[in-house]
C-alpha cells in the first residue's frame, strides 16, 4: 500500500519502437487514466534495418549513418500518438541523454565494436545511469524486460540486466526519503496463447509479401507464467497509429490489426498486453493461480 496519490510508472526500453510494440497499449491505458507516465530509451536505434527506399540512406550501412535522429522523430510522434487528445502529448527520453549511448545492432554485429554501443558501456556506469533515472522519477512501478531481453537482442539483455542489478542500490538511496523505492517491477512478454489466437484470427488476411511465422519463430511465454493481464482494447487504435509512427521499422497492415518488421513476418497487434510480476514489496503479489489486471493493483 501507498499514501502516495500520484501514480508513476516507469517502463525502460533499448530502442525506438520497442515501447509500442511491447507495451504500446499500456503506455497509452495509463496516460488516458492520468496516470504520470515515463518512458526511457537507452539508444537511438541506430542499427535498424530501413523499410522501404525513401529513408533507406539515413541506415547506418546506407552511408549518411542518421538513422537515430530520425527515429527520435518516430519515438516523439509514436508517444504523441499513444497520449490522449487535448492532452500534453509524452515526450521522448534517453537513458544519458540523446545520443549517449549507441545500438550495439544483432548479437556478433560489427557494430558492437563501436566504442559507443551500449554493449561497450561499462556496467557499473549503465546501472549508476539506471539507479539515478528511477531515483528523480520515483515510480512505484517498473517495466523492463524478461531476461532472454524478449528476443535476445544484446541492448535488450541489458536493459534487463542493468535494472534488476539498479534495484537494490535505487533502494538504498531511497532509504529515507519521502517517496519509497519502487514496490512493483514488472518483465513486458507475449502471453502463447494471445499469440497463436493473434496469428489464427489472421491467417486469412496475410498481405501481399509477409508471411505467418513459423513454429516457435515468435518468442513468447507460457499461459501458467503470466501474473498480469492488461486490458488495452479501448486504446488498441492508438497502439495502431504509435506503430505506424515507426515507419522506417514497421509496417501496420491494412487491417490494423497486424504489423511486421523488415523481415515481413506477420504479428499481431495485441488488445491485451502481458507481465511477469518479478519484484512486489510484502502484500502486493498476486493470489497463486490469479491474474492482476492493474500493474498498481494493491498501490491504490
Amino acid at each position: 500500500m501507498t499514501n502516495d496519490p500520484v501514480r508513476r510508472l516507469l517502463l525502460l526500453h533499448a530502442h525506438p519502437d520497442d515501447e509500442t510494440i511491447m507495451t504500446g497499449g499500456t503506455i497509452a491505458r495509463y496516460l488516458a487514466e492520468g496516470v504520470d507516465v515515463r518512458v526511457v530509451t537507452f539508444t537511438l536505434g541506430e542499427e535498424g534495418e530501413v523499410i522501404g527506399d525513401e529513408w533507406a540512406q539515413l541506415a547506418a550501412d546506407g552511408g549518411a549513418d542518421q538513422l537515430g535522429g530520425y527515429r527520435i522523430l518516430e519515438l516523439t510522434r509514436a508517444l504523441a500518438a499513444l497520449s490522449p487528445a487535448g492532452r500534453p502529448a509524452l515526450r521522448p527520453r534517453f537513458l544519458g541523454g540523446a545520443g549517449h549511448w549507441r545500438d550495439s545492432g544483432m548479437a556478433g554485429a560489427p557494430s558492437a565494436q563501436h566504442p559507443r554501443a551500449l554493449v561497450q558501456a561499462g556496467f557499473d556506469d549503465l546501472v549508476d545511469t539506471v539507479v539515478a533515472e528511477i531515483v528523480s522519477f520515483a515510480p512505484q512501478v517498473v517495466v523492463t524486460y524478461d531476461n532472454a531481453g524478449t528476443y535476445g537482442h544484446p541492448d535488450h539483455k541489458l536493459v534487463h540486466a542493468s535494472t534488476v542489478a539498479a534495484l537494490p542500490r535505487v533502494e538504498a538511496r531511497m532509504a529515507g526519503r519521502p517517496l519509497p523505492a519502487p514496490a512493483k517491477v514488472y518483465e513486458s512478454i507475449t502471453e502463447r496463447s494471445a499469440l497463436h489466437a493473434g496469428l489464427s484470427a489472421a491467417s486469412g488476411r496475410v498481405p501481399g509479401g509477409w508471411r505467418l511465422p513459423a513454429a516457435d519463430e515468435l518468442p513468447s511465454h507460457p499461459d501458467e507464467t503470466i501474473t498480469t493481464e492488461i486490458d488495452v482494447r479501448a486504446v488498441v487504435d492508438r497502439k495502431a497509429a504509435g506503430l505506424r509512427a515507426h515507419a522506417t521499422q514497421v509496417t501496420v497492415a491494412p487491417s490494423g490489426t497486424e504489423y511486421a518488421l523488415s523481415n515481413n513476418i506477420l504479428q499481431p497487434i495485441l488488445d491485451r498486453e502481458h507481465f511477469v510480476l518479478t519484484s512486489a514489496a510484502d502484500g502486493l503479489w498476486p493470489e497463486p493461480g490469479q491474474r492482476e489486471t492493474d500493474l498498481f493493483a494493491g498501490l491504490d
